[in-house]
């Protein structure tokens, strides 16, 4: 597939629309998932349209606190030699809750050959897409997100957001409509901000958890601007939470005996008609839809890494939390990581619900469609749908249970290195082990209210 790289005309656009902003925050998704990068001036973006912008290559180097992996290759190896970063169309908007007139641009990554960086985690997901249209298909996404909204109570100490005496915000309370009018204010500038950008967010809704709620987005057959949107939105929950004094927090698991958030992946394939090669009568879909179960099943456990990419993510995963635990597949059913929801056929498609909030949306997502084609090309089989309680059938864990198993089995992934690239993999990798190292060496309070005087 063609990268979508914008040109002077979306910029000369955007300017002549918005007079007011004299700035514009230039940003690149790093490997962890993370935005990073500058404000520039107007007066600097002719020149970035035309030519891209010089940036560090470290920056695709650095964990998810913002220090340098020196064994990405991406520091000292290459003398903290500079890519170049280009504007990807459709992405520059104004970001109507900054004080300030203010605009965004997403930018992506090329190397000093001009070749698509192989650290960028977008370029992960183009070459994906260019195997699906190798297959003539065309994939279908839509991100499911999940999030807290908390606020300070004094002291560092994050509570969940909403009306009400403390003791009734700490009840269930799932699909209520108090908590939704008690933060009307936020989610009715979440959605005008979203219109601004021309983000297609739809459905609100209270999640399991108190201050947890979900915000769908759109199905689309152009998968990169899924992605590319549901970044952006991201940014818009944090951006109006934070005006709000609130803070939007996309842990996999921000408190114990809580539901975890997770990142759901709706997904199904148009043939080249615009056919939904997913659709049938049968609740289960068509054999190609169930090909495609059977190749993220196959998978998954070796994919952990990818899904569930921090220590925090794999507190999440715990029985009967809505939160799946095993590579099953059902059919409207909740309780397993590959379902099948209920509908009309031309809807049909399968939910995977494995990835965490935290996950990086590129990788996650094609990590996803990189399963569901090698099912789709192997025809490979999912077995029988688990009916009932899938939580209550497991008789075995099959995922790797810890962080450091994730990334071992990652490692050894034959599938990941042909699905993400192998340089990709391997950057990932050093990215994450540096993490986990700093992340277990590091003393916490738990340490001494269990070890102090034991």
């Amino acid at each position: 597939m063609t990268l979508k790289i914008a040109d002077a005309s979306e910029l000369a656009a955007f300017l002549a629309a918005n007079p007011d902003v004299r700035a514009v925050q230039i940003m690149i998704t790093d490997p962890s998932g993370v935005l990073r990068g500058k404000s520039v001036r107007r007066e600097e973006l002719v020149r970035l349209y035309a030519t891209g912008r010089p940036v560090a290559g470290s920056i695709l180097g650095l964990d998810i606190t913002g220090e340098d992996v020196d064994a990405t290759g991406l520091v000292w190896d290459t003398g903290d030699a500079d890519m170049c970063a280009r504007p990807i169309a459709g992405t520059l908007r104004r970001s109507p809750w900054l004080p300030a007139p203010t605009g965004q641009l997403l930018l992506t990554m090329f190397d000093g050959g001009g070749a698509p960086a192989a650290a960028d985690p977008r370029h992960v997901l183009v070459r994906v897409l260019e195997r699906f249209a190798q297959l003539g298909m065309r994939p279908v996404v839509a991100c499911e997100l999940e999030f807290y909204l908390l606020e300070d109570t004094g002291g560092g100490k994050l509570v969940p957001a909403g009306g009400g005496r403390a003791s009734e915000r700490q009840k269930i309370d799932a699909y209520s409509l108090t908590r939704l009018d008690d933060l009307a204010p936020v989610f009715d500038e979440v959605y005008r901000a979203a219109s601004a950008q021309d983000l297609p967010a739809e459905t609100l809704m209270s999640e399991y958890a108190p201050g947890q709620f979900e915000i769908t987005l759109q199905h689309r057959d152009d998968a990169l601007r899924a992605v590319d949107e549901a970044v952006m939105f991201k940014r818009v929950l944090r951006g109006v939470a934070a005006r709000h004094g609130l803070v939007a927090c996309f842990m996999a698991k921000p408190f114990t005996g809580r539901a975890g958030s997770g990142l759901h992946v709706h997904v199904s394939a148009n043939d080249a008609e615009g056919r939904n090669l997913f659709a049938s009568d049968a609740p289960e879909g068509t054999p190609a839809l169930r090909h495609a179960i059977g190749g993220m099943k196959a998978t998954m456990a070796e994919s952990m890494a990818v899904f569930a990419p921090n220590a925090n993510s794999y507190r999440r995963f715990v029985r009967q939390s809505y939160a799946p635990t095993a590579p099953i597949w059902g059919i409207n059913n909740r309780s397993v990581s590959l379902r099948v929801p209920a509908g009309a056929a031309p809807s049909r498609h399968v939910e995977h619900r494995i990835a965490g909030a935290d996950a990086n949306l590129y990788l996650a997502v094609a990590t996803v469609l990189a399963a569901a084609e090698l099912g789709i090309r192997e025809r490979l089989d999912p077995g029988p749908a688990v009916e009932g309680n899938g939580y209550a059938q497991v008789t075995e864990r099959t995922l790797p249970q810890t962080w450091q198993e994730a990334l071992e089995r990652a490692a050894k992934s034959q599938f990941l290195r042909a699905a993400l690239g192998g340089e990709f993999l391997d950057i990932f990798l050093a990215i994450k082990r540096q993490e986990c190292a700093r992340f277990s060496a590091e003393v916490s309070e738990l340490d001494f209210a269990w070890y102090l005087r034991s």
